[in-house]
């Protein structure tokens, strides 16, 4: 693989907004859960998540088509589909792993690794694969912003467990997730619309999770509640902020919009005070901070153009 010249610029105001939205609505997830039917498992609720995130996707690449005159692959572009194949495996990854993880190791360490590990393996193959080192300041504001994520999380946590093959299952977790972020990137390079090369490798993810849980109890489904929460979780904490991770994607590189979405605690641990009234705390406040200053550090990065996931 190689470095070429990039289409899109590298950073810019609207695409850093753009996935920060989608931080903010997978951060509302947990609270819609906890608001949800206690009888839904962990595994039911990912897979209705994932199917009606998927269904949404869909139909916002056939409106973009249809509706707005938007092709599906810009003229001259091409469509490298070994690209969405390792990008649904990421998906197919990150996914399973995640409620591995946390039902290995509890909410607080598996939630804590995953979102570490995503963007220092996000940056760690740009480096090694794509050629394309990160910015000291890509550095150092994702290591303050993993830091405060961690005491975010933590800080609510009690007496938190960790378990090695929770950990490994998490970090595989995160690796998955990084690697859907650049591949999608690359397919977006390529000419095709954001949210295809999303929703491509996302339906892959999403017939994993599905067929795991194929066994498990969907009753709660049949309740009100049970349905205000799917249809929430699905279209807007999913799909929709899949839409928005994927216009901010077009114009930051994988590694800066992976470290953006580490807003996504914050915007549960926020929510979690407000509506659950779950007191943040001292240390709560502090890693806020914290992750405010990191993410403010890697939102006004390098503005140069920069390069994706390209072949010989």
């Amino acid at each position: 693989m190689t470095e070429r010249p990039s289409s899109a610029p590298h950073q810019g105001a609207p695409a850093v907004a753009a996935v920060l939205g989608a931080a903010v609505l997978f951060g509302t997830a947990g609270t819609a859960r906890e608001l949800g039917p206690e009888a839904a498992t962990a595994i039911s609720v990912g897979a209705v998540r994932i199917a009606i995130g998927t269904l949404v996707l869909w139909a916002v690449v056939f409106a973009e088509r249809g509706v707005l005159r938007r092709p599906m692959v810009v003229a001259g572009g091409r469509v490298r589909w070994w690209l969405t194949v390792v990008g649904g495996a990421g998906v197919a990854t990150y996914t399973p792993l995640f409620f591995v993880a946390v039902d290995r190791t509890g909410v607080a360490v598996g939630t804590v690794v995953t979102i570490a590990s995503g963007p220092l393996f996000a940056g760690a193959i740009e480096w090694l694969v794509v050629r394309r080192r990160p910015t000291g300041r890509w550095f150092l504001g994702t290591a303050v912003t993993i830091v405060g994520s961690a005491v975010v999380v933590l800080s609510g946590a009690g007496d938190a467990t960790v378990d090695a093959s929770g950990v490994v299952a998490a970090s595989a977790a995160g690796l998955g997730y990084a690697v859907y972020s650049i591949t999608a990137k690359g397919s977006i390079e390529d000419g095709m619309s954001p949210t295809l090369a999303l929703a491509a490798p996302f339906t892959v993810g999403a017939l994993v999770v599905v067929a795991m849980a194929s066994t498990s109890e969907f009753g709660w489904l049949h309740t009100g509640p049970g349905l205000v929460m799917a249809v929430y979780l699905g279209a807007f904490a999913t799909g929709l902020a899949y839409v928005l991770f994927g216009r901010g994607l077009r114009g930051l590189v994988p590694s800066t919009a992976v470290t953006l979405v580490l807003a996504e605690p914050v915007t549960a641990a926020l929510l979690a005070a407000l509506v659950l009234d779950e007191p943040l705390g001292a240390a709560g406040w502090l890693g806020v901070g914290l992750v405010v200053a990191g993410l403010r550090t890697v939102g006004a990065g390098d503005p140069a153009p920069r390069s994706t996931v390209s072949a010989r």
